[in-house]
């Protein structure tokens, strides 16, 4: 055991196990590339600030700081030969990155700084973002207020990621859970599956987002996100020369609301095709609209998330 209790739950890593638990990690990133899945990034720890009665390890800001540094201490070559996420503290607690981002012998050892929502709502982490590091949410779930989500649950889900995406700015977003289980505590895990495999409206919401932004698309500018009371809007393209948008609109008004769209350098395109998630269910392909110099003009129903994609 590497560590202070000598349990697999609890207690703090000794400091003597540093460069063991180094170690530990990195065979991880061996044992997935030699079998094929090389890791983009391995974790540290998996929310050191929680009290959990499951495999876990307490850690502070300071003791994530001295292991952090401790990879290249005395000019040695870090062993981790992936990207290093952390802190994934459970309620995105900024206190336990800090101390490495504001140690010179440990922010180069980070790449990605990553937290979870449980009790927070998504927030501009500018310390991370101006050392030059990536911000993802890594874990969160949310809960119905009946037995299976509906649209109401749909657009809270929708304005969770659109705030994560929009208002953070993070690079990332996972949804924990994928397919609805109780395991026995009476508390159901909800997943963007139920257990007869059909999407839930949580699924469908995160689809909105996950379906149709591609690889290497980016976040652009909108200008308001929220144009109108109850509207909210982003947009991401994957750039020049062959410019692609998709748009995703959330109106989680009672009523409709005609909304005006302009489209910086998309006086090329004649057309986009929106899918709508509404209280009718799914991800339903509407007819496509015509763009004009531009612009184009459309009616979001109540209640709804409207990607349009070209």
């Amino acid at each position: 055991m590497m560590k202070s209790n000598n349990s697999a739950v609890g207690g703090t890593l000794n400091v003597s196990n540093y460069a063991a638990y180094a170690g530990y990690l990195e065979s991880f990133v061996n044992y997935f590339a030699a079998n094929g899945t090389p890791l983009y990034a391995i974790s540290m720890q998996n929310e050191p600030d929680a009290n959990v009665t499951y495999e876990s390890c307490s850690w502070s800001g300071a003791t994530i700081d001295a292991w952090v540094a401790s990879l290249t201490a005395s000019g040695a070559t870090n062993p981790i030969t992936t990207r290093l996420m952390l802190p994934e503290a459970e309620g995105f607690n900024t206190s336990y990155s800090d101390p490495a981002l504001n140690d010179a012998s440990a922010v180069g050892n980070i790449s990605i700084v990553a937290g979870h929502l449980y009790g927070v709502s998504p927030f501009y982490y500018a310390n991370a973002v101006n050392k030059g590091k990536e911000v993802w949410e890594t874990e969160h779930y949310l809960h119905p207020a009946a037995s299976q989500p509906t649209m109401s649950d749909a657009l809270m889900a929708a304005r969770e990621i659109h705030d994560s995406l929009v208002t953070g700015q993070y690079n990332a977003y996972l949804w924990w859970w994928l397919i609805d289980w109780n395991p026995g505590t009476g508390i159901t895990n909800d997943g963007l599956i139920d257990t007869n495999s059909n999407p839930t409206y949580f699924g469908y919401a995160l689809g909105q987002y996950a379906r149709f932004i591609q690889p290497g698309y980016v976040r652009t500018d909108v200008g308001p996100a929220s144009p109108v009371n109850g509207v909210y809007i982003s947009a991401y393209s994957n750039g020049s020369p062959a410019m692609h948008f998709t748009i995703v609109a959330i109106n989680t008004n009672a009523s409709l609301v005609s909304q005006p769209f302009t489209l910086a350098n998309g006086n090329n395109l004649t057309s986009l095709t929106p899918y709508q998630t509404t209280s009718s269910g799914g991800q339903v392909q509407q007819g496509a609209i015509s763009i004009t110099g531009g612009q184009f003009t459309y009616t979001l129903p109540a209640q709804s998330i409207v990607t349009f994609v070209q």
